[in-house]
This record gives C-alpha cells, sequence and structure tokens, in this order.
C-alpha cells in the first residue's frame, strides 16, 4: 500500500493510500454534481448563437444529468464485470470526448449527443466506480470520507460557474466548452489512483451455500456467505459465474424502504434551489443580491458536509445513521415550508442558511445510509438502481414544478408542495425503517430467516457495533474486491483453492 498507515486488522485500511482515493472521490464529484450546473452560464450565447429559447437550451443540463442519474444499472454492469479503475478511465475520456466534440457543433441536436449525452454518461461512469472504491477503503471512518466526497459538489460548483463566466467572455462558448473538456480529462487521473485495497490473499470461491450444505458446484445457485452476492450456476469443472446486476438487493426491505424514501425526497429536494433566484428577483430582491443568495447556500453547504459525516461518525450515532438521515430530510422539508412567504432579504437570507444546512446533510449521509444497509458487495448494483429511480423523479419535479409557476404566477405553493414531499420522505424513512428494524428484531432467528435482514437492521436488532462476525465480515470484503478489481494488468495469478468451511461451521 503506497502512503502505509495502521490497518485494523483484516478490514478496510481507513488510511492510507485510502486517502488518495478520498481525493480523487472528492473531484469526481464535484464534476458530477458542478459540471452540469456550470454548464449553464453558457446557455445566453447558445440562445444567441442558434436562435433558440432557454427551455431548448436548457435541455443540454437536463440530458447530462439524466444521463448521470439514468445510466446507474449500466455503470453498475460496467464496474462488476471490467473493475473500477477501467470503468472510470474511459469515462474521463468520453466526458472530455463529449466537451471537444460540442465546441464544434453546428446545430442543438448536436449539442444533446455531445455535451448531453457523451459527457453525461462518462461523469456518469466516473461518479459511481469512485462511490464504491471508496466504500472499500473506508470502515470506521466512512461517515466521514462519505462527507469529506460530498464536500466536492458545492466547491465545484462555487468555481465552475465564475470559471465558465471568465472563459466565456475571453474565448467565447466554443472555447469554453473545449477548455471545459480538457479539464474533464482530469477525471482520467482520479480514475488511475484507484487500484484496490491490498488483501491477504486470492479471495476463495468455494464457501458457497450449496458447499456447506453439502451439494456439489454448479447444482445450484450459490450465495456468498456474508456479503449477499449472488453467483450463478457454474459450468462442471469451472468457475460459477456472478450476476452483473444483483437485483436481488430490491427484496431487502431496508433497502427498498432507502428507495422509496429517495424517490420522494427528489421529487423536491432541488426544486426551491433551482426556483430560488427568480423568486427572489419576483420579491423585488435586486439581480446581484438574487444571484448571492445560491453563493450562501453553497458556502454552508461546503461546512455541513464534513461537519455532519463527522459527527455521524461517532459511535452513539453511528448505528443510528438511518434516523439522521430522517431528521435531516424533515429539517430540509419544514425549512421549505416556513419560508414558503419569505419576501424580505433577511428573510430570505435566513432561509439559505438553514436550507444549505440541511441539504448538506442529507447530501453527506445518502449513499453512507445506502453502505451500511446493503453493505460492500451489493453497492454497486443497490446504487445504480436507486440512480435509476432518481433520474425519473428528477425528470418529474422541478419540470413540473417550472409549468406550476408558469400557470398560477405562484412561487408560494410550490415551496409548499416540494417541503411536504421531503418531510414526508424523511417521516416515512424512520417510521419504515423502525417498523423492519422491530419485524427484524422479533423474528426468529434460524436456517429459514438467515440472510433476511440487511446490515443496519442485525446491528439495531443485536446492538453490536460489529455487524457481521470477523471472519463473515472478511468474507464479504474479499468477494467485494474479487468483482470490483481491475482485471487488467494483474500481477498475481488466480489461484483455485480448496472449498473452505463457513466460518458459522468452524
Amino acid at each position: 500500500m503506497g502512503a502505509g498507515g495502521p490497518r485494523r486488522g483484516m478490514g478496510p485500511p481507513d488510511g492510507g493510500w485510502g486517502w488518495a482515493v478520498l481525493g480523487a472521490c472528492f473531484v469526481v464529484t464535484g464534476f458530477a454534481y458542478g459540471f452540469p450546473k456550470a454548464v449553464s452560464v453558457f446557455f445566453r450565447a447558445l440562445m444567441r448563437d442558434f436562435g433558440a429559447g432557454y427551455s431548448d437550451t436548457a435541455w443540454v443540463s437536463s440530458i447530462m444529468l439524466a444521463m448521470l442519474y439514468g445510466t446507474g444499472p449500466v455503470s453498475s454492469i460496467l464496474v462488476t464485470r471490467f473493475g473500477c479503475r477501467p470503468v472510470m478511465l474511459a469515462g474521463g475520456l468520453l466526458a472530455s470526448a463529449g466537451m471537444v466534440l460540442a465546441s464544434f457543433a453546428t446545430r442543438l441536436v448536436e449539442l444533446y449527443l455531445t455535451a448531453g449525452v457523451l459527457t453525461g454518461l462518462g461523469l456518469a461512469l466516473n461518479f459511481q466506480p469512485s462511490l464504491i472504491m471508496l466504500g472499500l477503503y473506508f470502515e470506521r471512518r466512512r461517515p466521514l470520507a462519505n462527507g469529506l466526497a460530498a464536500a466536492g459538489s458545492p466547491v465545484f460548483l462555487s468555481a465552475l460557474s465564475p470559471l465558465g463566466q471568465q472563459l466565456l467572455e475571453h474565448f467565447g462558448w466554443r472555447g469554453g466548452f473545449l477548455l471545459f473538456g480538457g479539464l474533464l480529462l482530469h477525471c482520467c487521473a482520479c480514475g488511475a489512483v484507484m487500484r484496490p485495497p491490498p488483501g491477504p490473499g486470492p479471495p476463495l470461491r468455494g464457501d458457497s451455500a450449496g458447499d456447506r450444505s453439502g451439494d456439489a458446484p454448479g447444482e445450484a445457485e450459490a450465495e456468498a456467505s456474508g456479503s449477499g452476492l449472488h453467483l450463478r450456476e457454474a459450468p462442471p469443472g469451472g468457475r460459477p459465474r456472478r450476476r452483473l446486476l444483483d437485483v436481488a438487493v430490491c427484496s431487502d426491505r431496508a433497502f427498498v424502504v432507502y428507495a422509496v424514501t429517495k424517490f420522494m425526497m427528489a421529487l423536491g429536494l432541488f426544486v426551491p434551489a433551482i426556483l430560488l433566484v427568480n423568486y427572489a428577483k419576483d420579491a423585488g430582491v435586486p439581480d446581484t443580491d438574487a444571484a448571492f443568495l445560491l453563493s450562501i447556500v453553497g458556502f454552508v453547504d461546503i461546512v455541513a458536509r464534513p461537519a455532519c459525516g463527522a459527527l455521524a461518525g461517532l459511535a452513539p450515532l453511528r448505528k443510528r445513521v438511518p434516523y439522521l438521515f430522517s431528521l435531516a430530510l424533515l429539517a430540509n422539508g419544514i425549512t421549505d415550508l416556513s419560508s414558503a412567504r419569505a419576501r424580505s432579504y433577511g428573510a430570505l437570507v435566513a432561509f439559505c442558511i438553514a436550507f444549505g444546512l440541511s441539504y448538506g446533510m442529507v447530501g453527506a449521509l445518502q449513499f453512507e445510509v445506502l453502505m451500511a444497509t446493503v453493505g460492500a458487495p451489493r453497492f454497486p448494483s443497490a446504487l445504480g438502481l436507486v440512480l435509476l429511480l432518481e433520474a425519473v423523479a428528477v425528470l418529474i419535479g422541478p419540470p413540473s414544478a417550472g409549468r406550476l409557476v408558469d400557470a398560477l404566477k405562484n412561487y408560494e405553493i410550490i415551496f409548499y408542495l416540494a417541503g411536504s414531499e421531503v418531510a414526508l420522505a424523511g417521516i416515512f424513512m424512520a417510521v419504515a425503517t423502525k417498523c423492519c428494524l422491530r419485524r427484524s428484531k422479533d423474528a426468529p432467528s434460524g436456517p429459514g430467516t438467515e440472510g433476511g435482514a440487511s446490515d443496519t437492521e442485525e446491528v439495531e436488532a443485536e446492538g453490536d457495533p460489529e455487524p457481521l462476525s470477523a471472519g463473515a465480515e472478511e468474507a464479504s470484503r474479499l468477494e467485494a474486491l474479487e468483482v470490483l478489481s481491475p482485471r487488467l494488468g494483474s500481477s498475481e495469478p488466480e489461484v483455485e483453492a480448496e472449498p473452505r468451511l463457513a466460518p458459522e461451521a468452524v
């Protein structure tokens, strides 16, 4: 391991080269969330050159965001098949190529295909693998690592928008797109540092459910001990083949609760930030002061995300992160509801501070909750499916809010609607998680219920900070490493090993 650090047993290193991985994840997250919004500074010039309206031009950012969220399952399949590093390198090249080709566009449809589809797909192929690799490097400090990585979003948004404005003034939109394409090549550098964490040796594949029960390999589908990673039927004398997308994660009650919560949250979470500037201008706030409101949200967000990550890493709160996430959603919804009638500049500033704080908490905790819910082996598939659901919600929520504003000429009802959706998502998350945990706690333990509860449920039900035994946790991590490690350039030959007994049997 590069910059060696103290390791905690045989688990994730929680440091060392993991800090380089965290830095790369910070950059990738910043590009993924900040870049589609920063491109909007070029819209006025695009409208003038192409003779198009704002809604037609805004489809560039919309398509980019739709690709970022909607291609989650595709990214999951590619990561499972090829590993994180090759996928990120290809994604960085695609994102850069999309912006470079967009600088030569002569029609809006060409911008949709280049800056929208290609760049959006490239950002997606960087964003998801970086989060997966971060979960492999951090366990004890994972909430803090997620919070620090999530801080890349407001930092890059605050930096890319002014940079785009300067590039537009000096080089025009074509030169700005070309230079932004070169800037996106940094994603390739981030992908290059995503080497898998060191393990004690080649993972063993023989500890499947079929082997433990006495079945011969290849007679039935097997599930790796403690990992939730499903294997397909193996050919005689061959190795089992892995499912590229583990849709069986949808049978996990805790995952279903999280997915429904994210869908409800995405319907209203982004609406106030999108409408804030126009809302302030309609209230009589000068244009410069209205634009500064988003900067206030960004500055508070930068501080809130790492601070909330550090808070969630404290021992008393680590096992209750889903409830902390619910509290953040509830606070964000109540902020929207209480500020619906805000008209003065001072009231809008207070709203921005409260909104930035709760929004940062949501951003810092959302992926930490998912990691704790499904575990590292199933996280790639779970993240892809959740991002797909979020893409649908993003395509429904903000456009519907814009149509309501055009029809009603009133922003107040939009704040009430968005706040209600986010607050309801927080309440649902808390109540449904409590019900799932209680049902898991009351269920009798035995062969019929083994593997039915998620990691979060097991932790809460048993009161033990370690959801798995040492052997099962290490087996789970080795399975995740085998799936997510790059296949190219491996210096260690794959070694077939004798089937080993599960930790329970030992």
